[in-house]
């Protein structure tokens, strides 16, 4: 993937902004900095970016995916309610890949594991209410 200074400023945004954003979340912040950029261009870049492991998209919950900059091993909680997404340590599920391949004979490239629920602050707000 060649360099692009459009791509380095996506990235940069997406490391400043750990709230796991979407692509429209992203647009809305680098407006500002890059008023020549498209929706479209942005897309294109976070999905090369995504393709390359360079960041995780994150699918699940909602129509719009979400991107994170973290690529170290670990998964994800999506709010229900809240829509947030959450860090999951990768230790919640030790040997998930050896023991995905033991019982299956698989062999696993990539795995991405999401979970979703309602997050801590959701429920305490749902126990407030009853």
């Amino acid at each position: 993937m060649n360099y692009s200074r459009q791509r380095e400023v996506i990235l940069q945004t997406l490391k400043s902004n750990v709230v796991h954003p979407t692509a429209e979340y992203l647009y809305a912040i680098l407006k500002e900095k890059e008023p020549n950029i498209s929706l479209a261009t942005l897309y294109r870049n976070l999905n090369q970016l995504a393709e390359n492991d360079i960041i995780k998209k994150i699918d699940g919950l909602e129509p719009s995916s979400h991107f994170d900059h973290n690529t170290h091993e670990h998964y994800h909680f999506i709010c229900e309610k809240c829509k947030r997404v959450y860090d999951i340590s990768a230790d919640v599920a030790p040997d998930v890949i050896r023991k995905t391949e033991e019982n299956t004979g698989f062999l696993v490239k990539k795995h991405d594991i999401v979970f979703s629920g309602l997050c801590r602050e959701c429920l305490e707000q749902i126990k407030e209410s009853n």
